[in-house]
């Protein structure tokens, strides 16, 4: 009885989403390019003020960067000091 009550209630939860699902994805992706503006903003020369929290985060979204460099429609890195390409 729990396993069907949980099975109609993600149903539901679905139903609901399923409209807003382009919505949704599309504010997850400017909140990534949002913090990837803070992550490489001192790189490109804007102060970025939270620069001593976001120094280790470099090596784990590097990735990252990449794919979003293309989505921003620049073919190369447009940093000089992080070669992706």
């Amino acid at each position: 009885m729990l396993d069907k009550l949980k099975q109609l209630v993600d149903f539901y939860e679905e139903v609901l989403a399923m409209p807003h699902r382009q919505e949704i994805a599309r504010e997850l992706r400017d909140e990534e390019d949002l913090f990837l503006l803070l992550l490489y903003c001192e790189m490109i020369g804007v102060p970025n003020p939270v620069y001593y929290y976001t120094l280790e985060l470099y090596p784990y979204i590097i990735e990252k960067f990449h794919d979003w460099h293309l989505r921003m429609g620049m073919d190369k890195s447009p940093l000089s000091g992080i070669r992706c390409c």
